[in-house]
Formats: C-alpha cells, structure tokens, sequence
C-alpha cells in the first residue's frame, strides 16, 4: 500500500509513519489536525516522509483503501490538514465541482461577477487599478532619472 504514494521514503512502515505523523501535527479547536511539513509555509499543502504529500500519506496511513488515480479530497478546505475524518478520495472532476470562489479578493476588496460566465472575476478591478497607479509611477520615475541622467552628460 505504501509503495503506492509517491515521493515516500521506502524505510517507512505504516507503524512508524503513523508517529510520525502525528509527533509533526497539533490538533486545532475546530478539529483540523495540522501537520507541519518542511519549509516554512503555513497553509499550504505539506511535503513529509521524503517528498510525499502528507494528507495523502495520512489517508493511506489512517484510513487505507488508497486509489492512486483518485485524489485526496479535504472536507475542510484546509490544505495542510490530515485529519482522517476530514479527508476522502474523489476524482478529479468532483474535486473540481466542490471549488468555490471567494467573494472577495486577497485584499478584502468586493469581486465583481462577469457577466459573461456568471463566475466571479478572477482579477479584482480595484487591485489591478492600484497596481497599474504604482506601475505608471515607477515608469515616470525611471522616464524622470534618465532624463535627469541624459541632461548632466549633455552639460
């Protein structure tokens, strides 16, 4: 079974997995067992045990009955989780169907729905805006220094 997940360091038994998979996770109030994985990025999905993805290796582990053409779905929605209730395997096209789309962008700004698709935008008008205004100042700062620059050589 374990010879199935992929990036999984061979000198693993699923006994010896287990531990440590759980000396590398804390149990958080709403129930999330959030393990932590190598780098230092939180809320992603976490490598362990070699290369392998850790709620994969958490459902093969804890839950067993692993499908490697299914993927590893989280009830959740928190990638770094490997709570075994939390976890199930669907295919890819469900895995796509329970996406959602947040209301807002990263910035806290109001998404738009295009009109088109019905979806929200994936590009908020309000960032895009702030980051052309910060675009255009940049390019008349460097417009402004080299003519600064090509009028003391002309001199």
């Amino acid at each position: 079974m374990l010879s199935q997940v992929k990036g999984l360091s061979r000198h693993f038994t699923e006994e010896t997995l287990r531990a440590y998979l759980a000396e590398r996770s804390v149990r958080r109030d709403d129930g999330c067992l959030i393990v932590r994985g190598y780098g230092s990025q939180r809320g992603g999905y976490q490598k362990v045990a070699g290369r392998a993805w850790a709620h994969i290796t958490a459902y093969v582990v804890f839950v067993g009955g692993y499908d490697p053409d299914l993927k590893v779905h989280h009830l959740c929605g928190v990638p770094d989780c490997i709570e075994p209730t939390h976890l199930r395997q669907v295919t890819h096209a469900d895995s796509c169907r329970n996406r959602t789309q947040q209301p807002q962008c990263r910035n806290g700004h109001e998404r738009e729905i295009d009109p088109t698709s019905g979806r929200y935008r994936k590009v908020c008008r309000e960032c895009n805006n702030e980051a052309q205004k910060r675009w255009r100042a940049r390019q008349s700062a460097e417009v402004a220094a080299a003519r600064a620059a090509y009028g003391r050589q002309a001199d």
